[in-house]
């Protein structure tokens, strides 16, 4: 049966006064503030797209715990964080969502390991010891698979237990197999003690010959053009993020917060939000709107001895209890030539998301 899904949430009101974010994040009330002390829209106001911000979406809960997409030469399985033991996932542990399993026709083996998965919502948090109760929040609490049309599902999770964030992540196949993800949330308590929402997903790469992730950027403190970067972190919570070029840094995180790949920042920038790394001659590419300054993450073990993490974080500043937030990114698996076959098959994917 279709269902439609929550009433739509209360944006950004005009009416509200100016406030500063706690210290040190991402941007400060100037930065969407205007003219006599009122709000713009926030920058990372969600898309209002998904069932949890549009109530116009229709969509069927699934009968299982996953959902197969096919499109072009690629075939996507979404899975909420339910075990799974099937033949294309034998083993697949609870708590791991998101694409469980992705492959081409060019290589019918699982990018991810198998167990485990792709673009996996992992964490909430706010930078703080004594806030994460629950390191992997997201693997947790319930969650729910809605299929909106045969190419696109929804992982639906009600306020989690400890930080009460509701969410939803759109999976969608585009015509060439391309998947576009939307991600949006709700906080709806406060109490994030570093004044912003701090996320992360992870997608663990079954052995790949090489952890290295690549995109464009330069080291922090250069001021040349843009390169080529090979980046590689030595070991796990080393060297493990790359954020946006600019003046930005990232948010204050306490010196005992113990998820290292947040906070261990490398010497480089990106000038271009994308990366990919190469696996068995295919090329995972995970490309990001500018505006959503969503920092790059890395591990060479987080899924395991020679199962690499290829990962991404994003901070929400200044949030309001009862708003929603979100972003939109595309992935898209493909055969590998060169980084510049790589950078002129995803341009028209990066120009659509910056446009």
């Amino acid at each position: 049966m279709l269902t439609s899904s929550l009433p739509s949430p209360r944006f950004a009101q005009s009416d509200r006064s100016c406030r500063s974010p706690a210290a040190a994040v991402l941007w400060t009330c100037a930065a969407f503030c205007i003219p006599g002390g009122a709000i713009a829209e926030h920058p990372l106001a969600a898309p209002g797209i998904t069932s949890l911000t549009d109530s116009s979406v229709r969509f069927q809960v699934a009968e299982d715990h996953y959902v197969v997409l096919q499109r072009g030469d690629v075939r996507a399985v979404v899975a909420d964080n339910a075990e799974l033991d099937l033949p294309d996932l034998p083993g697949h542990r609870a708590g791991y969502n998101g694409v469980a399993s992705l492959t081409h026709r060019r290589r019918d083996a699982n990018l991810f390991v198998p167990v485990v998965a792709g673009l996996n919502f992992e964490h909430i948090h706010d930078g703080t010891a004594a806030g994460l109760k629950e390191k992997f929040e997201p693997r947790k609490s319930p969650m729910q698979l809605r299929v909106v049309d045969r190419r696109t599902v929804e992982v639906y999770q009600p306020p989690t237990a400890n930080w009460k964030l509701e969410s939803c992540g759109r999976y969608q196949l585009l015509e060439d197999g391309t998947i576009e993800y939307t991600f949006e949330c709700i906080p709806r308590a406060g109490g994030y003690q570093n004044g912003y929402i701090g996320l992360f997903w992870a997608s663990y790469i079954h052995q790949p010959e090489s952890g290295a992730i690549f995109f464009r950027g330069h080291e922090r403190d250069e001021n040349g053009p843009p390169r080529w970067i090979e980046a590689v972190s030595p070991a796990h919570g080393t060297d493990s993020t790359h954020g946006p070029v600019g003046p930005a840094s990232l948010p204050r995180v306490d010196a005992d917060f113990p998820l290292t790949l947040v906070n261990h920042p490398s010497r480089y920038v990106y000038t271009e939000p994308w990366y990919f790394g190469v696996s068995h001659s295919m090329a995972f590419v995970q490309m990001f709107r500018e505006r959503d300054r969503i920092w790059l993450a890395q591990s060479p073990s987080g899924g395991g001895a020679g199962n690499p993490a290829w990962d991404f974080q994003w901070f929400i500043p200044d949030y309001q209890v009862g708003e929603a937030y979100g972003f939109v990114m595309r992935a898209t698996y493909l055969p590998y030539e060169s980084r510049e076959q790589i950078e002129r098959d995803t341009r028209r994917h990066r120009e659509t998301l910056n446009r």
